[in-house]
C-alpha cells in the first residue's frame, strides 16, 4: 500500500482531545486520489503510481492531457502526480485512493509551496537587526557591508534583500490528530507549509 497522498490545505483551527486540551491544527481535503498511470521497471526503468487529484473543467485541459485521461478511462484533474511504490501490482488504472490509508497517531511529513512574500529586505527575509534607530542614524534597514573589503566583489551566498518565499518546503514529523474518511479530511496538528487552497503532499513516515 502506497504511503503518500495529495490534498488541498483549507486551513487552521482548534479542537480538543480526549483529556479537553485545545490542540491546533490544520485541516486538509486529502483525495480521493485516481491512479491514471502505472509506471513498471521494463516500460520506465522504476516504479511508480501516477494520480490524479482534484477537479477542473474539461476546457482548462489540453489536447495531450486529454487523450492521457481518455486512455486511462478516467475524468480530467487539476493535478498529476507520481507516487513511488514498489507494489504496483496492488493497483490497477481508476482505483481510488482515499485518506484511510492514515490513522491518528501517525507520524508524517506534508510538503507544500510556501507563501509567496514577494522581494523583501535582509531584516524580513533573514531576520538582519538592524540599524541603530537614534543619534542620526540615515540606515535603518539596510545590509550595510557585504563583508568583502579585499576581494573586491560579493562572495556567493550572501546574504541580500531578494525574493522570499514562494519555494518547496517540507514539514517532518507532524502528529495526524483526526482523519474523517467520510469527508476526506485530515487533520494535522500544528501548521503545514502553503497558502490555503494550495496542494500539499502527505507522506506517512516510517515507524522507528
Amino acid at each position: 500500500m502506497v504511503d503518500t497522498i495529495l490534498g488541498r490545505k483549507i486551513g487552521m483551527t482548534q479542537i480538543f482531545n480526549e483529556n479537553g486540551e485545545v490542540v491546533p491544527v490544520t485541516v486538509i481535503e486529502a483525495g480521493p486520489c485516481i491512479v491514471t498511470q502505472l509506471k513498471s521497471v521494463e516500460t520506465d526503468g522504476y516504479t511508480a503510481i501516477q494520480v490524479g487529484f482534484g477537479e477542473v473543467s474539461e476546457r482548462h485541459v489540453n489536447r495531450p492531457l486529454k487523450g492521457h485521461f481518455q486512455r486511462a478511462g478516467v475524468a480530467p484533474t487539476r493535478y498529476l502526480r507520481e507516487i513511488r511504490t514498489d507494489n504496483i501490482e496492488e493497483y490497477k488504472v481508476g482505483d481510488s485512493i482515499r485518506c484511510d490509508i492514515f490513522r491518528p497517531g501517525m507520524r508524517v511529513k506534508v510538503t507544500g509551496i510556501s507563501k509567496g512574500k514577494g522581494f523583501q529586505g535582509v531584516v524580513k527575509r533573514f531576520h538582519f537587526h538592524g540599524a541603530d534607530m537614534t543619534h542620526g542614524s540615515m540606515i535603518h534597514r539596510k545590509p550595510q557591508s557585504s563583508g568583502a573589503t579585499d576581494a573586491a566583489r560579493t562572495f556567493k551566498g550572501t546574504k541580500k534583500p531578494g525574493h522570499m518565499g514562494a519555494k518547496q518546503v517540507t514539514v517532518r514529523g507532524l502528529q495526524v490528530v483526526r482523519v474523517d474518511v467520510d469527508r476526506n479530511l485530515i487533520f494535522i496538528k500544528g501548521a503545514v507549509p502553503g497558502a490555503e487552497g494550495e496542494l500539499v503532499r502527505i507522506q506517512r513516515l516510517p515507524i522507528r
